[in-house]
């Protein structure tokens, strides 16, 4: 379900330049996000508020890179890339949390692992070059397709932040990060409207602010992250590769866009080397060891 919200993201991301302007996209959707929790988890929230309050900076980083970054970059790249290409570049987060895990963990990294990291990778280079190799030669990638390379970055930092959150309910933590990805967006919301390029929303606008507000920011994140406090966020990155897939369909279907070879050849890629670092790279013990969750942290 997560996956297939957030391709449903790549599609209102492609749809929303000239509708809604990226910035004020994000904003809006954290404000609804947050008055909806408000009205519907209120005493759960302040219930738990004081398990927080020792934890502002986590949930201030968290909310400002996981959302607020990640959001406000996907939606710039969508004016620039396709929503097949939006849906394909998620596709390297499960690689980059692998990545991120070892250079800060050390997690180890099996033969099928790097396998699968290298051919995930390519998929993606061929994504963002169309099959044009000259392009690597001159370093001329598409501006949206670096914008989403760089938000995906972000939003792996997040998911291997989320097993040492505070020992608090899920639904409580996304709250406060939902508050402070709101409160980080409205710096970047005066910037875009001091320089005259905020659009506000209309009626098609508002479609797509309440869609990514319920459906990507709500729901799939609270899937997302009870994913990661079952599976742990190297087994829970490796869903985000369904992206691709429904992202791919749903830009075909919806959009109209066209799926060509290179489109095939890039999605074929991502989920061979999806396949490499989770068959392949299972060795006779655990291939991956997470982060110690916290002691008082109720198990499920």
């Amino acid at each position: 379900m997560t996956a297939l919200l957030w391709a449903g993201n790549a599609v209102a991301g492609k749809w929303a330049p000239g509708h809604v302007s990226p910035q004020a996209i994000t904003s809006l959707r954290w404000a609804v996000v947050c008055v909806v929790l408000w009205l519907f988890a209120r005493r759960r929230i302040v219930a738990d508020w004081p398990g927080m309050r020792g934890h502002w900076r986590l949930v201030l980083l968290m909310g400002g890179l996981g959302y607020t970054a990640f959001n406000s970059l996907f939606y710039a790249a969508g004016a620039y890339t396709s929503a097949i290409n939006l849906a394909l570049f998620q596709g390297s987060i499960p690689v980059l949390v692998i990545l991120l895990n070892y250079g800060l963990y050390r997690t180890r990294v099996t033969s099928g692992q790097a396998i699968g990291v290298l051919v995930t990778l390519l998929g993606a280079a061929v994504a963002a070059t169309h099959g044009d190799w000259h392009v690597l030669a001159t370093l001329g990638f598409n501006r949206g397709d670096v914008l989403i390379f760089i938000a995906c970055l972000f939003y792996a930092g997040y998911t291997i932040a989320l097993p040492h959150r505070p020992a608090i309910s899920g639904l409580s933590f996304f709250a406060a990060m939902a508050l402070m990805a709101f409160v980080t967006s409205l710096p970047l919301l005066a910037i875009e409207a001091a320089s005259g390029r905020v659009i506000w929303p209309g009626i098609e606008g508002w479609a797509i602010v309440v869609f990514v507000a319920l459906g990507p920011s709500l729901a799939a994140q609270l899937f997302f992250m009870r994913g990661v406090e079952l599976i742990g966020p190297n087994r829970a990155g490796l869903f985000v590769n369904l992206v691709p897939i429904f992202g791919a369909g749903l830009a075909v279907l919806v959009v109209g866009e066209p799926f060509g070879t290179n489109e095939a050849v890039a999605l074929a890629l991502v989920l061979g080397g999806i396949f490499c670092a989770e068959r392949l790279g299972r060795g006779p013990g655990p291939a991956i060891v997470e982060p110690a969750a916290p002691r008082d942290r109720p198990r499920p």
